[in-house]
């Protein structure tokens, strides 16, 4: 497993997206504990949550509970483990997704969050997104506020523009860490994030990263999958999956860059964590580029 950093910090250059063990379609609790585990097991030491991350009304935190359990039971060492949970989203148990990001909700947010984790300060808080009702500084001065309490160690930012990361690194300086939004080879919409990610020092996490290869689970499962792809191509060359090819080429583009894969089954995070030590050539790159859409 090679590493990479979120400032100050360690972690797999592979992260484990852990939303669909707690989602639409979620597996058992067994199962889910499991993956968990084979994720730690192949060396991944960053998990990637939020609060929002249910499936029914009433059980907020459903996520982030399940990690602390499966951390718990795991034999293991896991004092090198990054949790990244997020706060600001809400799901009102009929499948829809709500944003809520004023500093008094941010702030019981981030506290409640802690305690289901069982940490005295959460690792890396994100704000989830930004919400329309409430100016943006407002939102990232609470988190700003939770890291002079101490409540939360680093702050992060998701599914914004580089303005938006501009102003928040204006405010909170070194306390933000990572910038976490969805890129995927069919979704290139944050080329422009990522490079000012990477110009500041900032982690990118992207979220939904396989998308144009696999489903999301933000897709349904009736979504489609590509299969023929250069992606596919090159997989089938070096004998490994297409999903490694995608996540190797995200690796490629910057060393900000953090893919955090979800997963609802053992094999599937096990194989994606295999993408931290493959490295494609300058013509295996060529070739991906040249087949991408725009």
């Amino acid at each position: 497993m090679r590493y990479r950093t979120v400032a100050d910090t360690t972690v797999s250059a592979i992260g484990l997206g852990a939303m669909p063990l707690s989602i639409e379609h979620r597996p058992d609790e067994a199962r889910a504990i499991a993956t968990i585990h084979a994720a730690l097991d192949a060396g991944v030491t960053l998990i990637d949550t939020a609060d929002s991350y249910h499936w029914h009304a009433g059980e907020a935190g459903h996520n982030e509970l399940l990690i602390a359990r499966a951390l718990s039971r795991y034999g293991g060492d896991t004092s090198g483990v990054l949790v990244a949970t997020k706060g600001g989203r809400g799901r009102p148990g009929d499948g829809s997704w709500t944003v809520t990001a004023t500093p008094a909700h941010l702030k019981r947010a981030a506290e409640a969050s802690a305690k289901r984790l069982g940490v005295d300060a959460i690792g890396l808080y994100q704000l989830h997104k930004p919400d329309p009702a409430v100016p943006w500084a407002e939102s990232v001065g609470a988190l700003r506020e939770l890291l002079d309490a101490g409540t939360i160690r680093a702050a992060g930012i998701s599914n914004v523009t580089t303005v938006q990361i501009r102003e928040a690194h204006a405010i909170l300086g070194d306390g933000l860490v990572s910038v976490q939004n969805r890129y995927s080879p069919a979704v290139r919409d944050s080329e422009p994030e990522l490079r000012l990610s990477t110009q500041l020092g900032l982690a990118f996490l992207p979220w939904s990263p396989l998308g144009g290869i696999s489903r999301s689970s933000l897709d349904g499962p009736t979504a489609p999958t590509s299969t023929v792809t250069a992606f596919h191509r090159i997989a089938q060359d070096r004998g490994v999956s297409p999903q490694q090819i995608a996540l190797a080429w995200l690796l490629a583009h910057s060393p900000a860059v953090i893919p955090v894969p979800g997963a609802s089954r053992r094999t599937s995070i096990t194989d994606s964590a295999q993408a931290a030590d493959l490295t494609l050539t300058t013509e295996e790159l060529t070739r991906l580029e040249d087949a991408l859409p725009g």
